[in-house]
């Protein structure tokens, strides 16, 4: 999801967007799901020459995103989408009183605590790091070089560091990360309910959907084979102070105003999962070289001015 939180800041992905040809392209992919340039060329009735500018827009503007495969006849770009939402919020006195932005991001590996239950496992960019199933490699130094990992009850929690000062107020932090359930059977059994937590506080909670694709992710190395964990869903959580939002609907009115960072405090951000009744799946948490969004936990903070 790309979030806007003013009309400003949008101001380039609006423009990007007024151009029929580069709706199309968005169209095309969202309906295909990957495409190369050829593709897409012939498809618009289009030179390879004219389609490079407006592909690079869109990239530009995180809209899509390319990546280029080696073939036996040479290289080639394939495009598929990165944003397959985009929420505008133009709250004027927000926006007023805005002066900063701060971003960070954790690799998946990096929590500083969990509790993990069977089934579950990791795997750096090269490798599965130790046996499947054993719950001690989470505490394994080699986990930090995980790059994916998944587990069924239990959590794992990431410390934010929270580099603001005195005079500097948070007014909204902003949690992007890639998720999916670790099996696909359609069945019920496989949903996971997932809790998210900041600072010790329950914000929301979200039941994984009964379906997802099984491609392989855009990201993930060729030497895996899990036929499940290839690729999820990047899922965008919003605290400020009116509440907690999940897609850019409210699920909780636990916010800001309730949970008091102090300056210097770092903010602990909880991944749980908490099944209840029929729901018996675990989830997978993708890093940067695993999925479709070559990320790992994504972290904006915004802060205003106090005198």
């Amino acid at each position: 999801m790309l979030y806007i939180k003013n009309l400003k800041e949008g101001l380039e992905v609006f423009k990007t967007l007024g151009s029929d040809v580069r709706m199309r392209i968005v169209e095309l992919l969202c309906e295909r799901g990957e495409m190369n340039m050829n593709e897409i060329a012939t498809a618009l009735d289009l030179t390879n020459g004219a389609l490079t500018s407006h592909i690079r827009r869109l990239e530009e503007c995180g809209i899509i995103q390319t990546v280029t495969e080696c073939t036996g006849h040479g290289n080639q770009k394939i495009c598929s989408i990165k944003t397959d939402q985009i929420l505008l919020t133009a709250d004027a006195e927000a926006e007023a009183k805005e002066v900063g932005v701060y971003d960070t991001e954790v690799r998946v590996s990096h929590y500083s605590d969990c509790s993990i239950a069977r089934p579950c496992g990791l795997c750096s960019g090269f490798s599965q790091i130790g046996p499947e199933n054993d719950p001690r490699m989470f505490h394994n130094p080699e986990r930090l070089q995980a790059r994916m990992l998944w587990f069924a009850d239990g959590y794992v929690e990431y410390r934010i560091p929270n580099v603001l000062t005195e005079n500097q107020k948070m007014s909204q932090v902003t949690f992007y990360f890639e998720i999916s359930q670790d099996h696909i059977d359609y069945t019920e059994e496989s949903l996971a309910d997932v809790a998210f937590y900041l600072n010790g506080y329950r914000m929301g909670t979200w039941l994984t959907p009964p379906e997802f694709r099984l491609e392989r992710g855009i990201y993930t190395p060729t030497w895996w084979n899990g036929q499940e964990k290839q690729s999820g869903v990047q899922k965008m959580i919003v605290v400020n102070s009116l509440g907690t939002y999940l897609e850019g609907m409210k699920c909780s009115d636990v916010g800001l105003r309730d949970l008091g960072p102090q300056t210097g405090e770092d903010l602990r951000f909880r991944l749980a999962v908490e099944n209840r009744g029929n729901h018996r799946g675990g989830i997978v948490l993708y890093g940067a070289g695993f999925g479709n969004y070559n990320q790992d936990i994504r972290v904006r903070i915004h802060y205003t001015m106090e005198k």
